[in-house]
């Protein structure tokens, strides 16, 4: 007999009142449409963020190819200069990347079917092979001459690096999103943007590597190079940098030109079987600065890239004749006829030790340890500390004088503001120009300047390299004398007829004497022992001798003065000038010294 079955109790838990739901609620319309949406959004989101991921990976890569390339551009440019000058080496240098971006940019698609990898991963290759490309191309460089010299090396070592960067931002940039921009500038923007960022580095990174040139490693020459080296092998790095190690190895073993003592000492066993050892050297802000000395002849020279500063007679310290001496001998006669501003007859004489007198460069000390030499106070305005450094360190520049590391513009700007009637007696205006003259201190506006810090007893002398076959020697000249109303004009050496017929040129040193008075003729007194110092130098050099007249400037008269809004009228013959002065340069001292740098 089966139990009787019991009522269930009710549940105290107040739980138990709410329905029990179905197994399968959640598959309800309304479940499942909140579902997809949930999904959907966070695809979205999850969408969004990868996208805005890959574009700005895009863009990062990009920008850091063209940030390489466009300091590669720079590193070369001044890998160059001291083989060529800064401005034979500039000459072709922005077309050349110019063609190399054009190249690269336009053949992208080509070099990513033609190579068997990324062409990216030949960049690193390539960037490590570029300073020992230059290290044997540059030795070749009497062989190419100052027009071809510098394009024929870029060709072959910076181009293709340019080039296939190019290539690479192309390729990075066909996956960016432009959907932003309108629809008239899409195509373009890609390109006219890259060139814009690559100009835009390449003019910063000029700029910051000429104000801390040479203050590390990474601010010389073949230092940044080689960083640029490791920066692409950061970027891209794979199996084929194994390819790059025989150039690391070249360069730590035999480039002479990286800034180790180790190198210096490689160089000087180079140089020493033609009798010239480096005595120092240093990279600038001018450029690259070295004391060299030849054994054989016993003179010492200080050099800025392709050009000569200044030098002495060394082979003449100690002996007999000249113990005692305050001045050394200089090489060169022009710095000699420099001190003959002390020779021009005023109408009241300035007396040596009551006199001040304010040099505008310094060179190797020649004329301001002159001046010191004769009692006069001198105030010495150089912009480069290395040149200053070198010149008290290996040659005889006296320290009793006044040293003032800063741009002439700016110093004598503020100086002339604070002058009322002049404070020197003696302005000598004697400036590196090595074929192109810094522009700025051959104005109308800086002249002034050198006007108001004249006494009105004073005299001026300016020191001018130039081609008087090329118009800016005259140019220079009638901005002096709009400035300066009585002048005359002389030349280091006589005009050599034989040369001007051969070559069309006649490159000279002169100096241009002035003084304040508008009256009165200038004229020498007659040097006496006491203004010669013992100098065998002075004796032939410092009394002027080769007069210049305007008859001799037969191109420049129409061009007018020099004015610092006008510029373009000296800057636009700076090649021709600065090759005429190179191969003037190849003369002066043999190739190898130049190369070996």
């Amino acid at each position: 007999m089966a139990p009787k079955s019991k009522p269930l109790k009710s549940s105290p838990n107040k739980d138990t009142k709410k329905p029990i739901s179905h197994p399968d609620s959640h598959l309800t319309p309304e479940a499942f449409t909140r579902d997809l949406q949930s999904l959907a959004a966070k695809a979205r989101t999850q969408t969004t963020s990868a996208h805005l991921l890959t574009q700005l990976k895009i863009y990062l890569s990009s920008f850091t190819l063209l940030s390489l390339a466009a300091l590669t551009s720079i590193a070369s440019q001044l890998a160059l200069s001291p083989t060529y000058g800064s401005i034979p080496s500039l000459q072709w240098h922005n077309q050349l990347v110019a063609a190399a971006c054009f190249v690269g940019w336009s053949g992208n698609l080509f070099l990513g079917r033609a190579l068997p990898f990324k062409p990216i991963f030949l960049l690193p290759v390539l960037s490590a092979w570029v300073v020992p490309g230059q290290w044997f191309l540059t030795r070749k460089s009497e062989l190419l001459g100052g027009v071809w010299g510098p394009v024929v090396t870029e060709l072959l070592t910076i181009f293709p690096v340019i080039a296939l960067s190019a290539a690479c931002v192309a390729t990075y940039l066909d996956g960016a999103d432009l959907g932003w921009l309108p629809s008239w500038v899409r195509d373009a923007a890609p390109g006219l943007g890259s060139y814009g960022v690559f100009k835009g580095v390449e003019g910063v990174g000029r700029e910051v590597l000429g104000r801390y040139a040479g203050r590390t490693v990474v601010n010389t020459r073949v230092g940044m190079e080689m960083v640029l080296g490791v920066g692409y092998a950061l970027l891209a790095p794979s199996k084929l940098l194994a390819l790059a190690v025989p150039a690391l190895v070249h360069t730590a073993v035999w480039n002479t030109h990286v800034p180790t003592r180790g190198a210096l000492e490689r160089l000087n066993g180079t140089l020493g079987e033609q009798g010239w050892v480096v005595l120092d050297r240093r990279e600038s802000i001018t450029g690259y600065v070295s004391v060299i000395e030849s054994k054989e002849d016993g003179f010492r020279l200080m050099r800025c890239d392709h050009s000569l500063l200044g030098g002495e007679w060394v082979k003449f310290i100690g002996h007999p004749q000249f113990q005692g001496n305050q001045v050394a001998e200089p090489v060169y006669g022009v710095f000699a006829m420099l001190e003959a501003v002390r020779l021009v007859k005023m109408p009241k004489k300035i007396v040596d030790k009551e006199a001040k007198a304010l040099v505008i460069g310094l060179g190797v000390g020649t004329t301001p340890g002159a001046l010191v030499a004769h009692g006069i106070d001198t105030t010495v305005v150089e912009i480069d500390p290395a040149v200053h450094e070198f010149a008290s360190k290996y040659f005889q520049l006296p320290k009793n004088h006044t040293a003032v590391i800063e741009d002439a513009v700016s110093y004598t700007d503020r100086l002339a503001d604070a002058t009322a009637n002049g404070q020197f007696d003696y302005v000598i205006h004697d400036v590196f120009t090595g074929g192109a003259e810094p522009i700025a201190l051959f104005t109308l506006e800086f002249l002034q300047n050198l006007h108001a810090l004249l006494k009105p007893g004073g005299v001026v002398a300016i020191n001018y390299a130039g081609d008087f076959a090329l118009p800016p020697p005259m140019v220079v000249v009638q901005t002096i004398r709009q400035v300066f109303p009585s002048c005359r004009i002389f030349r280091e050496h006589p005009r050599d007829e034989d040369m001007v017929k051969k070559h069309g040129s006649d490159f000279a040193n002169m100096v241009i004497f002035c003084t304040k008075i508008a009256d009165r003729e200038l004229s020498f007194r007659q040097p006496n022992a006491r203004d010669l110092l013992n100098s065998p130098s002075r004796e032939v050099f410092l009394m002027p001798k080769h007069e210049v007249t305007d008859e001799d400037f037969t191109v420049g008269r129409d061009d007018g003065i020099l004015t610092k809004n006008d510029t373009a009228k000296l800057s636009k013959w700076h090649g021709k000038s600065a090759l005429g002065h190179w191969k003037v340069m190849r003369t002066v001292l043999p190739p190898n010294v130049w190369e070996n740098w």
